[in-house]
């Protein structure tokens, strides 16, 4: 149930993301004048689950419908001869194609003329040519044929939940290829319009997710506050991974000073010491002041040790519940009951409890506590999981909160704030991921839906939203072809040298641009199949 419901919140995060980074280069498109032929939530190879169109006025919707390539009446092989022919409508050429019958020059010079199919474009050599529907062609399209009302756009609900797509028209894109376009631009399309249009219309997604980050984090303060841990509530001081621990970090320390910067809170000392790379540390332990030097290779040990938390809260181990057949309950302990020892050694601390019960998995250990005021020592019986059956109290309870209204006006320029701050830090670890360690740690799926709640909570929700639109916004800038970066790139290039790339190169550079894409999408969700095999 936790994974469906992260998994659920997954899908619903990244449709809204793909959504809105659609809608802003939909927007920028019918700013400029040009048309959108298809808007699309997911992908829909073959079918679509909904496909609507408003035609003279009207709106029409099919439901599970087959798709209809937008502009091509017929594919022809290299001599001329028909490979398929839409819907079916002719029985000599349907008959011809299912026999592997290839037509006669004289046959399909009958057919051409019978159907005026239009004026044919070659592609390059073994590829088929493909004749294309030009304005003039539309009027020989059956009224309920959607492609004769180009001038509006086809929404949709495609069947595999892994994105979607805004098809422009004129566009050479992962929609369509350069040799479905006609040979004369036309005042509507994308490929027609100066750069200073163009440009807009392509960086329309990304401007659209960063600023929905900033409003879903304004919206956010705005309605539930802000609430966080301050470093000065660690009165039982931190508790460090074993990356930290080999730094020269002990359990319990507090990090009081990085660099000539004082942290408030953990992500200060994640940003400050492995995205900045300030290694100059001091803590304070017990009543003295510990000076530490990170090493050389801080950050990219602290990648190494993935799925270990860099740092943390200790707080008591207090028991909030129990269950019922579990082996505390056995023993007769009680909601409320405070452990302060384990096997005769004493312990209170809620991390060091969990790291010491293991060393008796399958044996019985005596357990002390505080009830009431009153000590108790019980013997328990552990099982190999080496667990009390408890649910324990959280850090919240013994460690103080702070929590920030916002006013709605407040809320504006603390979202923006925290926003840029987000996208920061975000760009400055990202130079990271060309390191071993960082390149192993690259997550798939299952690492970015892992980052949900287990429960659904609106609060965790939207706050997950926001980080990923804004790693959406950044990752979809970087100038792969394939990216609205690599769309951007060569738009830039026309504007400074006036000399625009081909359709054709646009196409192979985007075919490029999406087999490494595919790679790092399979490389990344590896990691993340790896990471379950070795658990």
């Amino acid at each position: 149930m936790t994974i469906l419901i992260q998994a659920l919140q997954f899908i619903l995060s990244l449709s809204l993301l793909v959504m809105i980074h659609e809608l802003g280069h939909f927007t920028f498109a019918r700013i400029f004048g040009v048309r959108v032929n298809k808007f699309y939530m997911f992908f829909n190879p073959k079918r679509s689950l909904v496909r609507a169109k408003k035609i003279n006025g009207k709106w029409q919707v099919r439901f599970f419908a087959k798709n209809v390539i937008e502009n091509q009446k017929v594919a022809m092989d290299a001599s001329g001869n028909p490979l398929l022919w839409e819907d079916d409508k002719d029985e000599k050429v349907r008959s011809r194609y299912e026999k592997k019958q290839p037509l006669t020059a004289e046959e399909w010079d009958e057919i051409e003329e019978k159907y005026n199919f239009g004026r044919p474009i070659t592609r390059r050599q073994g590829h088929p040519k493909f004749t294309i529907i030009e304005p003039e062609d539309l009027p020989l399209l059956a009224d309920d044929d959607w492609r004769k009302y180009p001038e509006t756009t086809e929404w949709g609900i495609g069947w595999l939940p892994l994105g979607g797509y805004c098809a422009i028209a004129g566009m050479v894109d992962e929609t369509t290829t350069a040799d479905q376009l006609g040979s004369t631009p036309h005042p509507w399309e994308y490929r027609a319009q100066p750069t200073w249009k163009r440009l807009p219309i392509i960086t329309g997604g990304v401007l659209v997710n960063f600023i929905g980050a900033l409003i879903i984090y304004s919206g956010v303060f705005h309605h539930w506050g802000q609430d966080y841990m301050p470093l000065e509530s660690a009165k039982y001081g931190m508790q460090f991974s074993d990356a930290m621990l080999s730094e020269g970090f002990v359990q319990g320390d507090k990090i009081i000073r990085i660099g000539d910067r004082v942290p408030d809170n953990r992500a200060d000392l994640v940003n400050w010491m492995v995205v900045d790379g300030e290694h100059d540390v001091q803590v304070l332990r017990g009543q003295d002041t510990i000076h530490l030097t990170l090493s050389d290779g801080f950050e990219r040990k602290i990648l190494a040790d993935q799925g270990t938390m860099f740092c943390d809260f200790r707080f008591p181990f207090v028991v909030q519940d129990l269950l019922p057949d579990g082996p505390a309950a056995k023993a007769l302990m009680m909601a409320g009951d405070s452990i302060i020892g384990v096997g005769g050694k004493s312990m209170y601390i809620y991390q060091d409890i969990v790291a010491e019960l293991p060393q008796h998995a399958m044996d019985s250990v005596d357990i002390t506590f505080v009830r009431a005021g009153e000590t108790h020592t019980v013997r328990v019986f552990l099982g190999d999981e080496a667990k009390l059956g408890v649910y324990m109290k959280m850090p919240n309870e013994f460690l103080a909160i702070k929590h920030i209204d916002y006013s709605l006006i407040e809320s504006i320029p603390a979202g923006i704030h925290y926003g840029w701050e987000t996208l920061a830090n975000y760009v400055k670890q990202f130079r990271l991921v060309f390191t071993k360690e960082g390149a192993q740690s690259l997550g798939g799926f299952a690492t970015i839906g892992s980052l949900f709640s287990p429960i659904w909570d609106w609060h965790s929700f939207w706050l997950m939203t926001a980080f990923l639109s804004i790693i959406l916004a950044f990752m979809n800038i970087i100038p792969i072809p394939g990216l609205d970066g690599g769309h951007m790139l060569f738009v830039l290039w026309e504007m400074i040298t006036g000399k625009k790339p081909g359709d054709k190169f646009l196409e192979i550079a985007n075919n490029i641009g999406f087999y490494l894409l595919l790679a790092l999408l399979i490389y990344a969700n590896g990691n993340d199949i790896l990471k379950l095999f070795m658990k």
